[in-house]
């Protein structure tokens, strides 16, 4: 199952969110990927993963997640991605 996503939020995905959200995605048993158009994919309960790809404003994402708890996984983070206001 996977979303994609554009980012809003002024600053991109910067420290305290990318927090927020490795934190969410370690509620969860399946597999998370957090992947940028140009291909650079990385594993969503990682912060210094998710770091290393300086997403910026406006940038795109797809964030995927495959196991048992995928679709709950899935509504989760991009609820809270909705209440950090990274995305609309």
């Amino acid at each position: 199952m996977e979303i994609k996503v554009k980012i809003t939020d002024p600053i991109g995905l910067h420290a305290r969110p990318a927090t927020i959200l490795v934190k969410e995605a370690s509620k969860y048993k399946s597999d998370i990927k957090l992947k940028t158009l140009n291909g650079k994919e990385v594993n969503l309960k990682s912060i210094l993963s998710i770091m290393s790809l300086s997403i910026k404003k406006d940038d795109e994402i797809i964030i995927t997640a495959k196991g048992s708890d995928e679709k709950t996984a899935i509504e989760n983070i991009e609820k809270v991605m909705k209440e950090e206001k990274l995305i609309s």
